[in-house]
């Protein structure tokens, strides 16, 4: 009986974390999207919000990976 509520409660947990982080990353995005039209450090929120979400989210980790490959091809170019 205690192995099951000892389960059950990891398992609220792990469900509970997932949430809060899925919460703030979404906000720290949100909040770069906003600062694509405000005066602000857009490029550097965005991936920062995007790493937040990709601790727990296989498509955000994808998504940061694609956007660093970005990054920098556009710095190389920028730099030739």
């Amino acid at each position: 009986m205690i192995h099951k509520v000892i389960k059950h409660t990891n398992n609220v947990l792990r469900h509970t974390k997932r949430v809060i982080i899925f919460v703030i990353g979404v906000t720290v995005l949100l909040f770069g999207f906003v600062l694509l039209f405000t005066p602000g450090p857009a490029i550097v929120v965005i991936p920062i919000g995007l790493a937040i979400l990709a601790t727990e989210f296989l498509w955000a980790e994808i998504l940061l990976h694609k956007v660093k490959k970005k990054v920098k091809e556009t710095k190389d170019r920028i730099i030739k």
